[in-house]
């Protein structure tokens, strides 16, 4: 049997990718195929799985829907040429009996339906928590959103209750009760960008009952997400260098003001492979920060990457690692996140993050609006840098409601695993 995977975006990709290893694991594993939509699809390449037609980037990124500029680029670009050729790929695929996994949102599904083929969906983009939580609508939303029943539209629906639609994997539990009760085939089984990130890191700072007086005692620890994407990244690092400094000075001065030792600040930047470290350490430079070796600075853990980059500042550390994404989730007891997948993923370990809007294409001010309703009290939203320290010295007075951040970002994006899972669905609902 033979499987095609259709995903559009950096994101989905690496979802797709996830389950397409656990199916790579069964005895009697299908043969993959892949068609990235968006984007070259890099992510791919980590399982040797074939792609099947024309891949580009588009000028946008892939974020056509943040604003009709971004389309109007896209368009000239030649999306309609490349959407066209794609689906004229997967049709002539299909002809050969294979069934088909689209990831991400109504595109990739269409794709699938109009393939003629059996799919199966695993839906990233939506959630009904852009429009309601367990206690119901959110206040002060437009009318229209949500006006059919659901965040997914009719025809989404359509798609996806379509007799050769043998599965549907939403995002999370609220999303699949939803949808079950339109009679669609939704299956809670977790959301795939959990996996892959180790287990059982140290209890956040915030967590402890003594939090202030600890903080003391050991490093406060701020994780920086800048985006994965250039020139956006380098746009959002100027805004995170920012919040960083006053961190440093806020800590600095209260410390002085009670006459008490000064705390010490790490602040763990990931940076993704793609970007030049150049532009962020002239950056962090202009900042005040004086550059040093790895092996100099007071850390009490290890950094799994060679070319990570040290800087200090009064009581404070700053690293970039290009190479240790890992370890900036699990060691953080908080993050100032302007990313998308990223932020989801720190969320979901159960610790609240701190973004400021950007000017885009991606984490522009309405992106960071819809993720606030997304993920909920986990993520505090604020308009300028400036804000950020009164942020964190707030959530280290208030253990409720880091608490509440807690027990609300591991619901909202599930336990990990469920790559593993929908995996086994796969081979139960769509290869025989």
């Amino acid at each position: 049997m033979q499987l095609l995977c259709l995903s559009n975006g950096h994101g989905e990709d690496i979802v797709a990718v996830r389950i397409l290893q656990e199916l790579q694991t069964h005895p009697d594993a299908p043969e993959l195929a892949a068609l990235p939509l968006v984007g070259e699809g890099r992510a791919y390449s980590q399982i040797e799985v074939p792609i099947i037609g024309t891949v580009r980037t588009m000028p946008s990124g892939g974020f056509v829907y943040m604003e009709s500029r971004q389309l109007l680029r896209d368009l000239r670009g030649g999306l309609l040429q490349l959407s066209w050729a794609q689906l004229k790929a997967v049709r002539r695929w299909s002809k050969k009996g294979g069934v088909i996994l689209a990831v991400g949102d109504i595109v990739p599904l269409l794709f699938a339906w109009l393939s003629g083929a059996t799919y199966a969906f695993v839906g990233t983009a939506k959630s009904e928590y852009y429009i309601r939580d367990e206690s119901g609508r959110l206040p002060n939303r437009p009318r229209f959103e949500g006006w059919s029943g659901s965040v997914y539209l009719p025809c989404d629906r359509w798609l996806m209750k379509h007799p050769r639609c043998q599965a549907v994997f939403p995002r999370d539990s609220l999303t699949t009760e939803v949808l079950q009760n339109f009679s669609i085939p939704a299956l809670d089984l977790g959301n795939p960008m959990m996996d892959k990130i180790e287990s059982e890191p140290p209890e956040p700072l915030f967590y402890d009952p003594d939090a202030e007086l600890k903080e003391m005692e050991r490093s406060l620890i701020i994780t920086l997400l800048p985006g994965s994407r250039e020139p956006e990244a380098y746009e959002n690092w100027q805004q995170i260098i920012l919040a960083v400094a006053g961190i440093v000075d806020t800590f600095q001065e209260q410390s002085t003001l009670a006459n008490s030792a000064i705390p010490s600040l790490i602040f763990l930047a990931a940076i993704a492979p793609a970007l030049s470290l150049e532009p962020l350490q002239e950056m962090s430079l202009g900042q005040g920060w004086v550059e040093q070796s790895i092996e100099s600075t007071a850390i009490n853990f290890k950094v799994n990457d060679p070319t990570a980059v040290a800087f200090s500042q009064k009581n404070a550390t700053l690293i970039l690692t290009q190479d240790d994404y890992n370890l900036c989730l699990l060691q953080g007891d908080c993050c100032i996140a302007m990313a998308g997948t990223a932020t989801e993923q720190f969320i979901g370990l159960g610790k609240p993050a701190i973004a400021i809007p950007g000017n885009g294409p991606q984490f522009t001010p309405a992106f960071a609006e819809a993720q606030t309703r997304l993920l909920g009290p986990s993520l505090i939203l604020v308009e300028q840098p400036e804000q950020v320290a009164g942020i964190v010295q707030q959530l280290l007075l208030d253990p409720d409601w880091l608490q509440l951040i807690g027990e609300n970002g591991r619901r909202r994006m599930g336990k990990p695993g469920a790559a593993h899972r929908i995996a086994n669905c796969l081979k139960e609902k769509l290869i025989p």
